[in-house]
Order: C-alpha cells, then structure tokens, then sequence
C-alpha cells in the first residue's frame, strides 16, 4: 500500500482541504506551508499519524496551548483524519 492509498484510507483529503481553509490557514497559511509567524510550524508534508496524535492531544489538554486547544475543541474524530490526510499529502 502507498503512502497515498494510507492516508486516503484514513482520512479524506479534499474535506481536510475544506476544513484547513476554515480552521487552519489563519496561522499555517492556505496550504500548510507558509505560516503567517515563526511560532506557527509548518503542517504541510508533516506525517498523518503525527498530526492526528497532536490534534488529539491538543483537544483532551495533553498539549497545552490555549489557541490550539480552542480550535482542536471543535473537531471531530473525522475531522482530524481529514486534516491529518489533506496535510499528509503536500
């Protein structure tokens, strides 16, 4: 299995686009790869499994930052699969 076919198996990649332009493009940038600050690391190309862990982490408080935690509160478990796939995938 590629990696391709992995990520998509687990998230979906053009929901993860739509919902990075909502949630995650203020501070990483449209695509993951240009944050707006140098406190903003950049997503794209980043390992889905990674960043699932760090979205998970952020939502239960495991990660403390308190912008994270704000917006990683309102996503779902699909919601992080998505983004996780979408950034994979840069």
């Amino acid at each position: 299995m590629s990696l391709s076919t992995a990520v998509l198996a687990k998230g979906n990649v053009e929901a993860g686009k739509a919902k990075a332009a909502q949630v995650c493009a203020s501070c990483h940038g449209a695509d993951g790869n240009q944050p707006t600050g140098p406190e903003f690391p950049i997503l794209a190309g980043q390992h889905a499994d990674y960043l699932k862990k760090a979205l998970r982490d952020y939502k239960s408080g495991k990660r403390n930052n308190a912008i994270m935690k704000g917006f990683a509160a309102q996503l779902s478990k699909q919601d992080i699969a998505d983004l996780a796939a979408y950034y994979a995938s840069r």
